[in-house]
């Protein structure tokens, strides 16, 4: 989960940062496209930071209440791209990149705000930092449909790239049997917390 507890202001919190996140995520993916030259997601009017561009409600939900989930895809036409292989890899890493530099800029803001002492302002900036960090190391895990798929196809030979994508097909089911809990956790909490724990302290030291 990314956040949990009864906290009725880590609960509020964490919706929103989820809708921050999950609509700067998105806008990275249209944006890259459209500098690589396909013109899709600007007719689509996908790059805007406006939530209601983005947000998928099914995946909104998923993602409060089960700790994923997913936006509103931001389709994108290949045969527009100089290297579709490469240049599908390039917009799917800006997703999780425009994660991970938000989380920089709010740890920066977060440590000027702590000079004051504000215990509110110091929840709320781990709260998102934390969304934000989720979101994007989720994204690259090399599973169909989430981006770390295409990156690594566009990291691969062409030859390899081939037999990469054949397991596209697979990618639902690769993703369920993360999800499903086994016993009181899953696989998916197996690999996201410890790389968590490492990753959050290092935005926020004062944890």
């Amino acid at each position: 989960m990314i956040f949990s507890g009864s906290n009725p202001i880590i609960i509020i919190v964490g919706f929103i940062a989820i809708i921050i996140a999950l609509s700067i995520h998105e806008a990275a993916h249209a944006l890259a496209a459209d500098k690589l030259g396909d013109p899709t997601p600007r007719l689509d009017g996908r790059i805007t930071l406006n939530p209601l561009a983005h947000l998928d409600l099914s995946g909104l939900l998923f993602m409060l209440f089960f700790g994923f989930g997913w936006g509103k895809p931001v389709m994108f036409d290949p045969y527009n791209l100089k290297n579709p292989r490469r240049d599908a890899a390039l917009i799917s890493l800006a997703g999780p990149a425009s994660n991970f530099i938000l989380a920089i800029c709010l740890s920066i803001l977060m440590k000027t705000f702590n000079l004051f002492n504000l215990p509110l302002i110091s929840t709320i900036g781990y709260v998102l930092i934390r969304t934000n960090i989720f979101l994007g190391i989720f994204n690259l895990l090399p599973i169909h449909p989430l981006d770390g798929f295409k990156v690594v196809g566009g990291i691969l030979s062409p030859e390899q790239a081939i037999d990469w994508f054949q397991l596209q097909r697979y990618g639902m089911i690769f993703l369920l049997l993360l999800i499903i809990p086994l016993g009181s956790h899953s696989m998916l909490d197996t690999i996201m917390q410890p790389i968590q724990n490492f990753i959050v302290p290092l935005f926020v030291p004062s944890l």
